[in-house]
């Protein structure tokens, strides 16, 4: 029983690394940081045909979606090996908000038929979709005051909706607004009459939001809103900053590696030995806060909210810890635009305050372990 136990590990281990080697490759001939700089500028901020390409090559949109619904049924440990590596690329695409936040909102709404008629689409990327639930600064979905109302035989709604990731290209919008009290979900197309679409000026240019204004616009029910959803989405996000992290800890012991001083590489100096490896261990700490949440989503639902909240304060902090290192190790060359170190720094710093902060997390993490007295998060 032990040896198939463990030959039935191994199996998983080999497949988890033929993935993350298959991704690697992808991702560094789709995504270069000359193309993430193009993208950047660009009004969409990503490139369909690489998008296309991550769902007719890949199956990337549908990897964690099930197969009833047209994907391939995998768990977030998977998902979370696809994050990683896209963080490590700074892929400029619709992934976290089409994917998993979107992704996720269907497969736990408890609407059968809305999850057969909308998850193919994402599933094969043909469609674009979008949450849309924030109305200020606050990521809680408890803050949501939009109410859907009745008109005719529909519902309409009206307000706005602000730090909608991918917001200004959705083709499917789901929006989190209140019916009979609560939160509840609702399709509305990216084109429909009322519905005004405004992209944000964001720190992190490699990740686009947009303000929708909703003036009575017509919407569909799609079920119940589920709290997993920023959970899962938490561990996703956390599983990039680690991948983004890893590769700015590379790059950064390869700098001290050629940079001279004094004669010698400056990373045969002690000071920056150290920090180094201070860096080194954020990173690993970092991978073992994302595994344990990753397990934690597929096999433990009552555990994951205090794991994803983990998960995201704990890297969030080690990301945004190591791009700032990153800079000054490299010196003034870090500081400046031909440099990639302050593309990562900026999204370090973006990310961290994405899907709520880490003080935030740790509010929630002392509220889970019944310490009372602690303070409510955004």
């Amino acid at each position: 029983m032990g040896s198939a136990v463990g030959t039935e590990e191994q199996r998983e281990l080999r497949e988890l690394r033929e993935l993350r080697e298959t991704l690697r490759r992808f991702f560094a001939d789709k995504s270069p940081s000359a193309q993430v700089r193009r993208l950047m500028a660009t009004d969409e901020g990503y490139d369909p045909k690489v998008w296309a390409q991550m769902a007719e090559q890949l199956g990337l949109q549908g990897l964690a979606i099930p197969e009833e619904y047209g994907g391939a049924g995998f768990g977030m440990r998977e998902l979370a090996v696809v994050m990683e590596e896209m963080g490590r690329a700074l892929v400029c695409a619709p992934f976290l908000s089409s994917v998993v936040l979107a992704g996720y909102a269907l497969l736990h709404s408890g609407d059968e038929d809305a999850a057969r008629r909308l998850l193919p689409g994402i599933a094969d990327g043909s469609a674009l979709a979008a949450l849309a639930w924030m109305e200020d600064e606050r990521w809680d979905v408890r803050h949501v005051e939009m109410a859907a109302r009745p008109a005719g035989d529909g519902w309409v709604l009206d307000g706005v909706k602000t730090y909608v990731l991918d917001g200004h290209v959705a083709d499917l919008v789901l929006v989190v607004a209140r019916r009979e009290g609560r939160p509840a979900l609702f399709a509305v197309r990216g084109g429909a009459d009322g519905l005004t679409r405004v992209p944000l000026p964001t720190l992190d240019q490699t990740r686009k939001m947009a303000r929708l204004e909703f003036d009575g616009v017509r919407a569909r029910p799609v079920g119940a809103y589920d709290p997993r959803v920023l959970d899962m989405a938490a561990v996703a996000l956390a599983a990039e900053q680690l991948g983004g992290a890893q590769r700015t800890l590379e790059m950064t012991v390869e700098y001290v590696k050629v940079r001279r001083q004094f004669g010698r590489p400056i990373g045969g100096f002690q000071a920056v030995k150290h920090r180094c490896a201070d860096m080194f261990v954020l990173v690993e700490s970092a991978r073992s806060a994302v595994l344990h949440a990753a397990d934690t989503a597929d096999g433990d639902p009552e555990g994951l909210p205090a794991a994803a909240a983990l998960a995201k304060a704990y890297c969030s902090e080690a990301f945004f810890h190591v791009a700032a290192e990153a800079v000054q190790l490299h010196g003034g060359i870090g500081f400046t635009w031909e440099h990639d170190a302050h593309l990562y720094f900026k999204r370090a710093k973006a990310s961290q305050e994405l899907l709520g902060s880490p003080a935030a997390h740790r509010a929630r993490l002392a509220r889970l372990a019944g310490i009372t007295g602690a303070a409510a998060g955004p």
